[in-house]
């Protein structure tokens, strides 16, 4: 039993060679198929990655099912992501490569249908997202873009924004100084008579 958790049925070298050479392969994939895929993800999206997994499962571990191999792989795994990410938080060059830039799915209250088609989102999806940002539709919307990282950001109108704490502060106090000014008019207006 112990033999079986502890000797690995392939060499290490070629367990982190498969490891590197399956997360790069799905690296430059996903980047190709969209960023729509990273965050997000509708119940298709999510079907995907799951069976994605389990089938580059294999590619990774090989003919090794034991708990030191895995654990290889997934040592491998977390370092070269972390170094991936490293590099996309470095020079902006290599960021854009790596994550790719914000792509704009609709300007001035408008739906860019082009821009939609090409990465495969569907219109409920953004306006899902315009929904959870404070807007009711793309028609309050400035400007909404899909970010590299999958998620998406939207710029509402000036006039459709939600009041701040401070504007609210500062109606208060508009407020209160315009009860003041009454209270002194109609002090005024009961000492004349």
């Amino acid at each position: 039993m112990w033999d079986d958790l502890v000797t690995v049925g392939v060499p290490l070298a070629d367990k982190i060679v498969r490891t590197v050479t399956v997360y790069l392969a799905l690296l430059v994939l996903l980047r190709l198929v969209g960023k729509r895929d990273l965050a997000q993800l509708n119940s298709f999206d999510l079907v995907v990655m799951l069976l994605l997994s389990n089938v580059v499962q294999n590619a990774i571990i090989g003919e090794d099912n034991s708990l030191l191999g895995g654990l290889v792989g997934a040592v491998t795994l977390l370092a070269v992501n972390w170094l991936v990410a490293w590099l996309a938080a470095g020079p902006a060059v290599l960021g854009r490569i790596l994550e790719g830039q914000p792509v704009v799915l609709a300007s001035d209250g408008r739906y860019r249908w082009s821009t939609l088609r090409r990465l495969g989102l569907r219109r409920a999806d953004v306006a899902v997202a315009i929904r959870k940002q404070g807007g009711s539709g793309v028609s309050e919307t400035r400007r909404v873009s899909l970010e590299p990282g999958g998620t998406v950001l939207v710029e509402l109108r000036p006039g459709e924004l939600n009041a701040t704490r401070n504007d609210l502060a500062a109606i208060q106090t508009r407020l209160d100084a315009i009860e003041r000014q009454l209270a002194a008019l109609l002090a005024r207006r009961e000492e004349n008579g």
